[in-house]
């Protein structure tokens, strides 16, 4: 999760208006509005929210008296009613907890994410909420809500991180920046802090890191087996990702843009990550190819320089190409479970304007979420009716297979496995459709597909399983 403090909008609480536009177009929803009086609720125009909160907030010390905040996760990882609660516990530890304040769900981007609105003058007092290095606290107010709702500990994922055997201190900065945490050496470089989104976590003596070189040969054989094995299974391919999300809107000429933050990938560096445990973090200068690496095995809590584990230049395949950050990450998280739905995801992508090579899609396990998929069918099953969803791409793979893709989701499922064989021959008919009378994404006929709507009001929509009858049968039978 992500917060982000927006800036104050004067006396007037913009935010207001703002949320409940989302709301209106169907991009929002409203999840909490809380310590109101009893004549301002859900009900209410959004003018009469705002003029409430100016009433309240009349103060000659606090010219721009709203609060304004996000909260923002990776694309589905929280659910709208995870970041509420979330939400709701940043505000109270912030200081907002007892004040009048409005928590908005989005659902407009492709990350879920939450607005929160309120007022920085407190209702009782009329003085000032104390929002004195309020971002550094919003981070600390979240790092907390996150561990006690779900678990997620950074001071011990630091702990667990600093007991890795390493050898030097490049390795312990490569170690921690590869979980989210950065490093810092004073002038002397006696004194090191380390860092989560700029919120200091630890202070360390120089002396005080403990160097220890691996020398598990055992171990040294095994991974070069592991890498040797998957090398020949999954694309060495390895291309550059560009990340310039820091500096977007900031810059109105593209020559005047910092350089963005660069990494480079390939489907055999995430494989072995995700089964083994083994990251394998490439090193580089300026535009040029990757020149040496690290290894960092999860699995044995250790750091190796990785020409002591294999030849770079041999495994890997390094080519000139780029993608994205933005685009990439969105592209690992679909469900690509095989080779027919990665040219089903490259042909979607081309589609949306966006050109993907084929080792920039990596296969991986289906994400088994049943909210999600749930959401997914009824939205088919809509689009199917009015071919309005921007987000919902039908597909034909070159079997004659179709294919459902949710870009917002970032789902795909083979169609009649979703909607059920015998409702996809209602729509198509018994034989798979041709090349020549399918019409891509926009072109279903729509009496057709009214036709197919209108029989599954009638019946359950489900499939149903050819024993339930079998079993009546017998029964019928026994009597």
């Amino acid at each position: 999760m992500i917060i982000k403090i927006l800036g104050a909008a004067s006396r007037d609480f913009h935010g207001v208006n703002y949320n409940d536009k989302k709301i209106e177009a169907g991009k929002g929803e409203l999840m909490v509005m809380k310590n109101f009086p009893s004549f301002i609720n859900s009900e209410s125009s959004p003018s009469e929210v705002r003029d409430y909160l100016k009433s309240i907030s009349q103060s000659d010390k606090v010219k721009k008296p709203q609060f304004h905040a996000t909260i923002s996760a990776k694309f589905q990882e929280y659910s709208k009613e995870q970041l509420t609660e979330t939400a709701e516990m940043v505000l109270d530890e912030l200081g907002y907890g007892r004040q009048p304040y409005i928590i908005v769900f989005h659902n407009d981007t492709y990350n879920n994410h939450i607005h929160m609105v309120s007022t920085r003058v407190d209702k009782k007092t009329g003085r000032k909420i104390n929002d004195s290095f309020e971002k550094l606290r919003a981070q600390k107010a979240l790092a907390k809500a996150q561990e006690q709702l779900f678990g997620i500990s950074q001071d011990k994922n630091l702990e667990k991180l600093l007991n890795y055997r390493f050898s030097n201190l490049k390795q312990l900065e490569t170690l921690l920046s590869r979980s989210g945490f950065k490093l810092s050496l004073n002038v002397d470089r006696k004194q090191i802090a380390i860092l989560r989104n700029g919120v200091g976590l630890k202070s360390l003596q120089s002396e005080q890191i403990n160097y220890s070189p691996v020398v598990n040969a055992e171990r040294k054989r095994q991974l070069r087996a592991i890498i040797s094995k998957y090398s020949q299974i999954c694309s060495a391919k390895v291309f550059r990702v560009e990340d310039s999300r820091k500096f977007e809107g900031l810059f109105e000429k593209k020559y005047l843009q910092p350089d963005p933050k660069v990494e480079f990938e390939s489907e055999l560096q995430k494989k072995l990550l995700d089964m083994f445990g083994i990251d394998i973090v490439f090193h580089f200068k300026d535009d040029k190819k990757p020149f040496g690496c690290t290894l960092i095995d999860h699995k044995d809590g250790a750091v190796y320089k990785g020409s002591e584990i294999f030849r770079m230049q041999e495994i890997f395949d390094f080519t000139n190409e780029t993608i994205g950050k933005r685009l990439f990450e969105r592209l690992k998280d679909f469900n690509v479970r095989n080779q027919a739905e990665k040219e089903i995801l490259i042909q979607a992508m081309n589609e949306k304007g966006f050109q993907v090579s084929d080792f920039m899609v990596f296969t991986n396990k289906a994400r088994r979420n049943n909210e999600n998929y749930r959401a997914f069918k009824n939205e088919v099953i809509e689009y199917l009716k009015t071919s309005r969803n921007d987000n919902i791409q039908i597909l034909r793979e070159n079997s004659g297979t179709f294919y459902a893709v949710h870009q917002q989701y970032h789902r795909i499922e083979n169609l009649s496995v979703l909607i059920g064989e015998k409702n996809f021959e209602k729509i198509f008919g018994p034989k798979t459709p041709s090349e020549e009378n399918w019409h891509q994404v926009k072109g279903l006929d729509k009496r057709t597909a009214q036709e197919f709507l209108n029989e599954m009001m009638k019946s359950s929509y489900t499939q149903k399983d050819p024993a339930e009858d079998e079993l009546k049968r017998k029964r019928k039978k026994r009597k």
